[in-house]
């Protein structure tokens, strides 16, 4: 049975108002960008948020549509559809966002590498302190130095200095305490000569 000419089948309806839109689209007819995205705009996003995922997705849809009103003299009807042309356009779009994301990564992953390669520079007031003390220590006698050593660096008590130093507990209690407030004057800036 044939079908009679004056008919319109629902798909033929479809291919006019897909070919209107895409005359009105090449010309740049009023409304043509809006009526463009409002068809096709949910396919462009379905086919970005599966790669690029929900987020990146909108904004590459904006992108398609962007670049496809700018170059829209190089879309040609004859040689396929608006909608194949926007895929392509599509396609092109996610692989430049994947590649921004992977760009964006490495130079993440690169500063990171490098910020591990800079030695960290200690703080400034840290080593003047240590140059003090060290100062400080250097004008002690030297078995008074050797006391203070022991209990501030290798951590002993004053029992353990005694008994390692053969000296009286007294004597050890005593030089410690007398270093330490030679010290504290040394680092106070009243120097005063132990």
């Amino acid at each position: 049975m044939g079908r009679d000419p004056n008919e319109i089948e629902p798909d033929d309806e479809r291919s006019i108002a897909d070919n209107e839109l895409e005359r009105a689209f090449t010309k740049g007819g009023d409304d043509a960008l809006a009526a463009t995205y409002h068809r096709y705009a949910r396919m462009v996003l379905s086919l970005a948020g599966r790669t690029v995922g929900p987020e990146v997705a909108e904004e590459v849809t904006q992108d398609v549509f962007v670049a496809a009103w700018r170059s829209r003299e190089n879309f040609d009807p004859d040689r396929g559809s608006l909608a194949g042309w926007l895929t392509g356009i599509a396609r092109h779009k996610v692989t430049d966002a994947l590649r921004r994301d992977q760009r964006a990564d490495a130079r993440v992953e690169r500063a990171g590498a490098q910020a591990d390669l800079v030695p960290r520079a200690p703080e400034v007031d840290h080593v003047a302190e240590r140059l003090l003390v060290a100062d400080g220590l250097a004008r002690l006698r030297p078995e008074v130095r050797e006391v203070v050593e022991m209990a501030f660096y290798s951590d002993l008590t004053h029992e353990q200095i005694a008994e390692a130093t053969s000296r009286p507990l007294g004597t050890v209690k005593s030089q410690i305490r007398r270093s330490l407030s030679t010290l504290r004057r040394h680092l106070e800036g009243l120097d005063v000569a132990p």
